[in-house]
C-alpha cells in the first residue's frame, strides 16, 4: 500500500515537472490567457479553470487506459512486464534522467495548437476550455513525452492503475491554470510574477529530476539487470 502511495506522489510529481516544462508551460500560457479573458466574473474563470484541466485530464487518462488495459489484456505481454519490467526500466528512467539534463535531444513533430486554437475555441463559450485542455493535452514536446510515455506509464502499468495515476497526472499538469483560476476566483493579485517564478524554477526541478531518475535507473539496472544477466 505504501508503495501505490508513493506511485501516486510520483505521478502528481511528474505532472507538475511537466506542467512547467518550456512546452507545455506555453500551452497552459494560453490557456490562461483564454479563460482570463472574463476576469472580470471570477466565478466563471474558476469554472473554466476546472473544465480545462478536466479536459487534459480526460485525454491522459484515454491514453493510458487505452495503452495500459492493452497490454495488461494480452497474457503473455502481461506475463513478460510482470517478470522483467523493473528490468527494463533502469535503463527507461536513465534515458528519461538524460533527457531531462538536456544531454541529449531528439525532435519530435510539433501539433502547434497553441496560438492558432484559441480564437476558434472562443467561439464555444464556456465549454471551450475543456476542450482546449483535450487539444494540448497531446501537444507533445520531448520532454513532457518521456515523462508521460517514459516514466508514468511504466508506473501505472507496474501498479496495474490504467485510471487514478493519470488522473493525478494530468491535474498535476493544469496546475499552473488552476492556481490563476483560483487566484482570479478569489482576487488575487500578481498571476504574472507567479508564472515568472515558475518558469525560474522548472530548470532546476527538472534538473535534480533528472538525476533522481539517473540515480533510480542505475540501481534498478544493478539490482535488476544485472542479476538478470
Amino acid at each position: 500500500m505504501e508503495s501505490f502511495y508513493l506511485a501516486l506522489g510520483t505521478a502528481g510529481w511528474l505532472g507538475i515537472l511537466t506542467s512547467i516544462s518550456p512546452c507545455p508551460m506555453a500551452t497552459n500560457v494560453a490557456a490562461v490567457t483564454f479563460i482570463g479573458r472574463r476576469i472580470d466574473r471570477p466565478g466563471r474563470v474558476l469554472l473554466s479553470g476546472l473544465l480545462y484541466t478536466f479536459g487534459r485530464t480526460v485525454t491522459y487518462v484515454g491514453l493510458a487506459a487505452l495503452l495500459v488495459s492493452s497490454v495488461l489484456a494480452v497474457p503473455d505481454v502481461a506475463m513478460f512486464l510482470q517478470r522483467n519490467l523493473n528490468k527494463l526500466l533502469g535503463p527507461i528512467l536513465i534515458v528519461v534522467g538524460l533527457l531531462l539534463l538536456d544531454l541529449f535531444r531528439f525532435t519530435l513533430p510539433g501539433l502547434g495548437f497553441a496560438g492558432r486554437t484559441q480564437e476558434k475555441f472562443g467561439r464555444l463559450g464556456l465549454w471551450g476550455a475543456g476542450l482546449l485542455g483535450l487539444l494540448f493535452a497531446l501537444s507533445f514536446c520531448p520532454v513532457s513525452a518521456a515523462l508521460y510515455f517514459g516514466s508514468l506509464l511504466p508506473l501505472a502499468v507496474d501498479h496495474q492503475s490504467p485510471f487514478l495515476l493519470p488522473t493525478v497526472y494530468g491535474i498535476g499538469t493544469a496546475l499552473p491554470v488552476v492556481i490563476f483560476a483560483l487566484l482570479a476566483a478569489f482576487g488575487a493579485r500578481f498571476v504574472g510574477g507567479l508564472f515568472n517564478r515558475l518558469s525560474r524554477c522548472e530548470l532546476w526541478a527538472r534538473r535534480i529530476t533528472g538525476v533522481v531518475f539517473i540515480g533510480v535507473g542505475i540501481y534498478y539496472c544493478l539490482i535488476y539487470l544485472l542479476r538478470w544477466i
